[in-house]
């Protein structure tokens, strides 16, 4: 629904930050924004570069408005800025790296959304910035830190640090903007989102790795899983089904050294659709079923 008192290029952008959390809000969307700008300054730029990128190329080619007003072809190319500006020094070169992320992002996610209104298609999610995450980080290694003891006020604000995380940012404030954001959004997607964090903050305890555990690495995918899978699957079991794969899933992609990125929230969701649907099928194909 257009907004008469933004623009409709600031609304699309908007709305392309709130997409990260799978909303579709200007003003979680200006919340996410307010957080990168609390909780990282120095990827404030990058963040909106992607986006830009990406909104930029779906104008240029052409895209639905309706899909560009939904943010749809910007979310991966907000990821791909907070990525690109995180990882590498700055450089002449760093602008336009990230204009080309945010501009391929939104052609895959364009060419994913074709096929999906096909019965058995697969959300794409975040797979964009995961497949190009990949190529531009390698064989990098990742970050160490310093955190290893658990302290009460860490584990309370534990959850909101992993909300922070689906956007590259470690700041516990952050996060809380972000979890107003979503209330503001959906509320029932703020209390999935608390819990998916939680739960997989918990399960790092139980496993002795409070350093992660503190810095929400294994809370932010199951927080993503929840917020998708609570929107489309109704049953509480298969959210949490979902929450649990991705912590799973986090905890397999540390044993092979791979940066995890979103790639294990979007392997639980889909797990959990291609499963719901192989439950589905055989009353669906059943011959006393009428067309």
């Amino acid at each position: 629904m257009h907004n008469p008192t933004c623009p409709d290029w600031a609304e699309a952008l908007l709305n392309g930050f709130s997409q990260i959390f799978l909303q579709r809000q200007p003003l979680c969307g200006l919340l996410c924004l307010l957080a990168i700008l609390i909780g990282a300054p120095a990827l404030f730029g990058g963040a909106l570069l992607g986006g830009i990128a990406g909104l930029l190329t779906a104008q240029r080619r052409g895209y639905p408005k309706a899909e560009r007003q939904a943010g749809l072809y910007s979310y991966n190319g907000v990821l791909l800025g907070l990525l690109v500006s995180q990882h590498f020094a700055w450089s002449a070169l760093l602008p336009p790296l990230i204009l080309a992320c945010g501009g391929v992002a939104a052609m895959l996610t364009r060419q994913w959304l074709k096929h999906a209104t096909r019965p058995q298609a697969l959300p794409a999610y975040t797979a964009p910035f995961v497949g190009l995450g990949w190529l531009l980080l390698g064989s990098a290694p990742e970050s160490t830190f310093t955190l290893t003891t658990p302290q009460t006020v860490s584990v309370l604000s534990a959850p909101f640090t992993g909300l922070a995380q689906i956007m590259l940012l470690d700041a516990p404030l952050a996060g809380v903007l972000i979890a107003l954001g979503l209330w503001l959004a959906n509320r029932g997607a703020a209390i999935w989102a608390l819990i998916g964090a939680s739960t997989g903050m918990l399960v790092a305890l139980l496993l002795d790795e409070p350093t992660s555990a503190l810095l929400g690495l294994h809370s932010y995918n199951p927080a993503l899983a929840a917020l998708a899978l609570s929107q489309t699957r109704r049953q509480p079991w298969l959210v949490l089904l979902g929450i649990g794969l991705a912590i799973v899933l986090t905890s397999a992609f540390a044993t092979l050294h791979l940066p995890a990125l979103t790639a294990p929230f979007i392997l639980a969701c889909w797990l959990v659709h291609a499963g719901a649907r192989l439950l589905q099928k055989p009353r669906m194909d059943s011959p006393f079923e009428s067309p």
